[in-house]
């Protein structure tokens, strides 16, 4: 710690992704990284961003040989060899354990460096980390720079343990863990203010294939089971000079694909029109994920998310109002389905999220949720078991309610009341059952048409394709992947397997048109993949507006077998015969 103040230090921030991909690129360690950087005081500073990927070679062989501890061992190693004074860590639900481990390694690979913990899972529960010299709770973009500052800057750094007073940090050595005292969260940075990691050279969209951008902070619900029930019941937003100077930079790097973070793109129509009219004009062709309310979308919004290539995501989570009034948030189905008509109208692509084990939910609500969620054509629904996470108010209310959950990452309810283990369980599979068929199999052009000849609920039809999956699984062991054409494979054998069990085999052959048809070009609009296959109808009948009702286009279409091929065209996926 007495270093002279000539000698230069290093600081590094880092962390490890769930994942190898734009969704899951280091965006909070990089934030963290450009505000060092922009620190005066720290300007002789050599700050660097070091990332580690679960999905890279060497992490993937040290876990495999050593569990955890010879990956955080490996992670560690590498760290030291940089010779830090300090090390930032951004830890999250996935690397709470791993970091924690890395950390202890490092302390004793290099005792004098000083190990800083923020992030979410930090900020949930700051005195339960042992590992870290200091934790930070909230926004570390002005605490970790003061913080950093108080230590190694001046002629003289401030020994450990520090005694300068920083809103939201606590230093291991001087705060009782089990202390009640609450703890203040750090002073959120100035949006204005903020450094841009993408802007300063920090983070590279590039290396990812595509970005996490974030238009603003904070979000005005207070949904019990986010973070953000205990955050800032406002929205902070970044400049839009800031916000086009990286629209540009995206599209000079020519990334594919752009996550925007913000928890609820739409809660300002002017803000949110104005943005998708930049991106209109700045990345034509880039695809953009939002989520979104779909209390706010009309048809103004729906069309000019329509002018670009994007889809759109929304938190339904139960379509059950009382129990979505037990974590805070409401729901009006009409409203909501008379909304998502609009961007149906426009052909824009949107999905869902809903989550079992919810207070007050039951296995037969969570069915129910289902069906109304596919009722509206989502282009995919994804199904979560709800997290109990620390520093939520569902972590509060929850034993109120009744709840027991895992309390290591990440946190799942493990039963309540009225969801018993078996319940979780079930809808486990279930939702396994709906990623693989629906979501993955794109079915969303022609499930519901299936479903309304066999006259069955989603659900139901979920279910029964749940237990077809256990029974093929049989002996395997663990969940098994499969390719897109497998799916369609499976899709195929099952459909026809149940129309022909409800005597409606005059049906199977233009189900199996619908099937391949659609799956061949969704193949080939996701990834250029042309196919040539065998159909009993014309593909132009198949796919005119008389394929969505089975009975009428068995009844009254002529069967004409054909070899078709499907293949790539400046308009996109495109079909012919051959």
């Amino acid at each position: 710690m007495n270093e002279s103040k000539h000698e230069k230090k290093r600081i590094i921030c880092t962390t490890v992704l769930v994942e190898t991909s734009p969704q899951a690129m280091p965006l909070g360690a990089a934030c963290i990284a450009s505000a060092l950087k922009a620190e005066p005081s720290l300007a002789d500073f050599s700050v660097e961003l070091i990332d580690f990927s679960r999905e890279d070679g060497e992490f993937v062989s040290a876990l495999d040989s050593g569990g955890e501890k010879g990956a955080a061992a490996m992670i560690a190693e590498k760290l030291a060899a940089r010779a830090p004074s300090a090390v930032c860590f951004s830890v999250y639900v996935w690397n709470h354990s791993i970091l924690d481990c890395v950390a202890s390694e490092l302390k004793r690979l290099v005792p004098s460096v000083v190990c800083i913990a923020g992030g979410p899972e930090v900020t949930a529960s700051p005195r339960a980390f042992r590992s870290f010299d200091f934790t930070v709770a909230g926004p570390g973009e002005v605490a970790v720079p003061e913080l950093c500052a108080a230590l190694f800057s001046g002629a003289s750094s401030v020994p450990l343990p520090c005694d300068v007073a920083i809103p939201g940090v606590l230093f291991r050595g001087g705060e009782n863990p089990s202390s009640d005292v609450p703890v203040v969260r750090a002073t959120p940075c100035r949006p204005e203010a903020t450094p841009s990691p993408y802007l300063d050279g920090t983070l590279d969209p590039a290396r990812y294939g595509g970005a996490l951008w974030e238009l603003a902070r904070g979000c005005p619900f207070k949904c019990s089971y986010c973070y953000e029930s205990k955050g800032e019941k406002k929205i902070s937003y970044f400049p839009m000079e800031r916000l086009e100077k990286e629209i540009e930079l995206f599209a000079r790097k020519k990334i594919a694909q752009v996550f925007v973070l913000d928890p609820t793109y739409n809660a300002s129509k002017e803000r949110a029109l104005r943005m998708l009219r930049i991106i209109e004009k700045k990345a034509p062709g880039m695809f953009f994920y939002f989520e979104a309310r779909a209390e706010f979308i009309d048809r103004e919004l729906a069309r000019a998310f329509a002018r670009i290539p994007c889809c759109i995501q929304f938190g339904l989570q139960s379509a059950n109002p009382a129990v979505l009034k037990n974590v805070h948030r409401t729901l009006d189905k009409k409203l909501f389905a008379r909304n998502i008509s609009f961007l149906n109208d426009e052909g824009v692509t949107f999905g869902f999220d809903l989550i079992y084990g919810l207070p007050g939910d039951t296995i037969g609500g969570f069915l129910n949720s289902i069906d109304f969620a596919l009722s509206l054509y989502p282009n995919n629904l994804e199904l979560f078991c709800l997290s109990v996470l620390p520093g939520t108010n569902l972590f509060d209310d929850a034993p109120g309610f009744g709840m027991e959950w895992d309390k290591n990452p990440p946190y799942h309810v493990t039963r309540t009341p009225t969801f018993s283990e078996s319940d979780i369980a079930a809808a486990s599979r279930i939702s396994r059952a709906t990623n693989i068929f629906y979501t993955q199999g794109r079915a969303v052009p022609w499930f519901n048409s299936v479903l309304r000849a066999l006259r069955e609920k989603p659900s139901a039809f979920l279910s029964a394709f749940a237990d077809f999956l256990d029974a093929r699984e049989s002996g395997n062991g663990g969940d098994v992947q499969y390719s897109s054409e497998e799916i369609e494979s499976m899709q195929k054998e099952f459909v026809l397997a149940r129309l022909r069990s409800s005597r409606l085999e005059r049906l199977c052959p233009v189900a199996s048109d619908l099937i391949s048809m659609h799956g061949a070009l969704g193949r080939c609009t996701a990834d250029g993949t042309e196919s040539t296959f065998a159909t009993n109808y014309h593909p132009d009948d198949v796919m005119s507006e008389y394929g969505t009702d089975l009975a009428f286009f068995a009844k009254n279409a002529g069967k004409q077998r054909c070899r078709v091929r499907v293949f790539s065209s400046q308009n996109g996926a495109d079909w012919k015969t051959v």
